[in-house]
């Protein structure tokens, strides 16, 4: 919420070749620069949520160009975004990171065209990401129709798992299989909602199913049993490892939404602010099947209800 009264600061938008940006929520900006072409920019960095830090720049590459995938626009070129303890340099881990995300956008087929870097004792780093997309094909957050059904593309609790490791307190197997999923790009996943006629679409990130399920319009009537976790968060949850993030999420969302009686816990779970998660997407019932058959591991959590409001079923 505090993002939303920083938003609110900035000026009014007239250009009319913006045809999304902060204001409206969506995933990233996208700027009209000839009838059939439009640009689309948007930037992401933050802390290190795991210790190895080839993952960490994997993680971070892939988080960084999702929000292109979430529009429907195919990537084109990368900038990084660097803060490093100067002291550290020689240690190797900067190298590493550099590589883990290079490598990362490259399997994307992104290159890295430069960047910028600075002194700082807390260690950063992500990419700005330019991508490119025909005006009229823009994947936004409205758009959703009444019946749409909504799934979701990975499952759901890096914020307990980064916590966890934060504290020494993940088991190594959920530590390798969050990797696994923070790592793995949405590009499949955005290559078969566009080809399963998609309404709407949001990636999954800092907040939570619910929060990003709130900028989809139209509201939404979600089943909690289909909703897709990683094996072994429900653990973690229940030892109360939420970061801050998803508590603020949980305290901005709670009276919005109509939990159905769903115990105070997996609400919080649902509010859990993601790292690099999946894509959120409503695909119009007639091609529902077809979404599920072309992308393997989707998982149908509910539908749009019409109504504005988001309800909760279990």
């Amino acid at each position: 919420m505090e993002l939303g009264q920083v938003i609110g600061a900035l000026p009014r938008i007239v250009d009319p070749n913006v045809l999304t940006a902060a204001a409206s929520r969506d995933d990233a900006a996208v700027y009209r620069i000839a009838p059939d072409r439009a640009l689309v920019a948007t930037v992401d960095f933050f802390t290190p949520i795991v210790d190895d830090p080839t993952a960490f720049g994997a993680i971070a590459a892939a988080n960084s160009v999702s929000d292109v995938y979430a529009v429907g626009a195919k990537p084109m070129f990368a900038l990084g975004i660097t803060a490093f303890p100067r002291e550290k340099l020689d240690t190797g881990l900067l190298e590493k990171i550099v590589a883990g995300g290079a490598n990362k956008l490259a399997e994307a087929g992104v290159p890295v065209v430069g960047g910028h870097s600075v002194d700082d004792p807390e260690p950063k780093f992500g990419y700005a990401v330019i991508g490119e997309v025909h005006p009229d094909r823009v994947v936004t957050h409205s758009g959703a129709q009444a019946g749409d059904v909504l799934f979701l593309t990975k499952p759901l609790g890096s914020g307990l798992v980064a916590t966890a490791i934060k504290r020494g307190l993940c088991p190594p197997d959920l530590e390798s299989e969050a990797i696994r999923v923070m790592t793995t790009l949405n590009r499949e996943a955005s290559q078969a909602m566009l080809a399963a006629g998609v309404h709407a679409a949001t990636d999954v990130t800092g907040y939570g199913l619910i929060g990003h399920l709130a900028n989809i319009e139209g509201g939404a009537d979600l089943d909690w049993g289909r909703v897709p976790f990683m094996d072994g968060v429900r653990e973690l949850a229940e030892r109360d490892l939420f970061p801050g993030g998803s508590r603020r999420n949980h305290e901005a969302y709670r009276d919005l939404v109509e939990w159905g009686g769903l115990p105070e816990l997996e609400q919080m779970m649902l509010c859990d602010s993601q790292t690099s998660g999946g894509l959120l997407v409503a695909i119009p019932p007639e091609n529902a099947s077809m979404f599920e058959s072309t992308l393997k591991g989707a998982s149908r959590i509910g539908t749009i209800n019409g109504t504005g409001t988001i309800r909760i079923s279990h």
